[in-house]
């Protein structure tokens, strides 16, 4: 899967997705280390990437108003970071990243959210 991370998200998260074989690009190789959400969301859409952050304010944009899907938050600190390691590469192993780029997914320590966003063209 293409994933692009927000800035937010720990070096081992990105170590993480790559030694599982997925395409990881950070924000910051990218031009986008001082971008707004919005760009970021748009950027990661343009490129068919899931966007992988931290900051729960992505959420309003994909519920409220409506800048598209393909996201998922990790609620994770550096304690909870291996069971949060663990529900994600569950998450990705149920879901295609069709699936993904249409959802918005909250993972935690212990389990994970799917919610399908329907988006209006």
């Amino acid at each position: 899967m293409r994933f692009l991370l927000d800035q937010d998200i720990y070096e081992r998260t990105a170590a993480f997705l790559c030694d599982l074989g997925h395409e990881v690009i950070r924000c910051s190789q990218i031009g986008l280390q001082e971008a707004t959400d919005e760009a970021i969301l748009k950027a990661a859409q343009e490129q068919n990437r899931i966007l992988v952050t931290r900051d729960r304010d992505f959420g309003a944009l994909v519920f409220i108003k409506k800048s598209g899907a393909g996201i998922i938050y990790l609620r994770v600190t550096p304690s909870t970071l291996v069971s949060v390691h663990k529900e994600l590469e569950r998450v990705l192993s149920v879901y295609t990243q069709e699936k993904l780029g249409k959802s918005f997914i909250v993972v935690e320590p212990g389990g994970y959210r799917f919610r399908p966003v329907v988006i209006i063209t």
